[in-house]
């Protein structure tokens, strides 16, 4: 029997269960914080032969603790949590779900789009206190959406957009210019989007600023920016400037810097309340997602523990 480590809070929560397919497999099921402290973890490292891990940082020293360990597999897509030069060295597999959540990803961005174009967040907000006024917005379909990053999660989100008739920008380093164009997109280097859309949407991975002080200074006055990627993309202080000087007239975020952390964040200031719009990392929590990314993770560390390649390895770049 294998003892597999589950550190994502969501796993088994969908329609499946998870932990009866693992059990039917041989395997038992442990559960531990999703915040990976160290001190908590190291016991159940001690004996775990695989860890279905989320968002938590895994180092060498997690590894160091798992002797017994041959697969992490991460519960998601992003991978830049994990040591992975360090499990390669300790010959320990690494796995992710690409795919998983990208469709519920892609309605939450233009959720999020609509919600900060049509003022909802706000509106709801003043008619609980009593202020039915009228604040007056902008349509979809009228804008022209920039698309930074083409996966399978920003062509999502221009197919979704399709529908409702916008100009649609998209830029990729690493999709050739006819893949974008057969995804319904017009190829654009990422400055000449930020210059270009009225609507901007971050679908690239983390590792990187792409929104800073100097890109913000050559957008259009009244762009909204959508982030449903990751926090370190944007610099929040600049962004809480440019929602003040009025260049960006929303933002709508699935995540913040720090995030539980974040009380301090200055796009959470009062006076910003009625251009800012964050939710609590909502955009994979759809059953479908949860059932994905578990059954995923889970057939990986099956595949692994009893001698099979997993379907879907994350390759050390070191």
């Amino acid at each position: 029997m294998g003892v597999i480590l589950v550190t994502s809070r969501s796993f088994s929560d969908g329609d499946l269960d998870l932990v009866a397919r693992a059990a039917t497999a041989g395997h038992r099921i442990i559960r531990g914080p999703a915040h990976h402290d160290l001190g908590e973890l190291r016991a159940l490292l001690h004996g775990a032969d695989a860890w279905i891990a989320g968002t938590g940082p895994i180092t060498d020293e997690h590894l160091a603790a798992a002797p017994e360990l041959r697969i992490v597999a991460r519960y998601g897509v992003g991978t830049e949590a994990v040591d992975l030069a360090a499990a390669a060295a300790r010959r320990i597999l690494v796995t992710n779900t690409p795919g998983a959540n990208a469709d519920a990803v892609a309605d939450h961005a233009v959720g999020l789009m609509l919600a900060a174009l049509r003022h909802t967040s706000d509106g709801d907000r003043r008619v609980r206190d009593g202020d039915w006024g009228v604040r007056r917005g902008r349509e979809l379909g009228a804008a022209t959406v920039g698309i930074v990053g083409f996966g399978r999660i920003g062509q999502g989100v221009a197919k979704r957009l399709s529908g409702f008739g916008p100009r649609i920008l998209a830029s990729d380093p690493f999709l050739p210019e006819d893949a974008v164009r057969a995804a319904g997109a017009v190829p654009i280097e990422l400055d000449d989007l930020f210059r270009s859309a009225d609507v901007i949407t971050l679908h690239a991975p983390g590792g990187r600023r792409l929104v800073d002080a100097e890109r913000l200074a050559g957008i259009r006055p009244g762009t909204v920016l959508v982030n449903t990627a990751r926090p370190d993309l944007v610099d929040e202080l600049e962004i809480a400037r440019a929602l003040r000087d009025r260049v960006l007239a929303g933002y709508a975020a699935d995540t913040l810097d720090g995030d539980t952390a974040a009380s301090a964040s200055p796009l959470l200031a009062v006076d910003l309340e009625d251009r800012v719009i964050v939710t609590p990392h909502l955009g994979a929590q759809t059953t479908q997602a949860v059932d994905n990314m578990g059954r995923m993770s889970l057939d990986d560390v099956i595949a692994v523990l009893r001698g099979d390649d997993p379907a879907h390895p994350v390759r050390s770049n070191a």
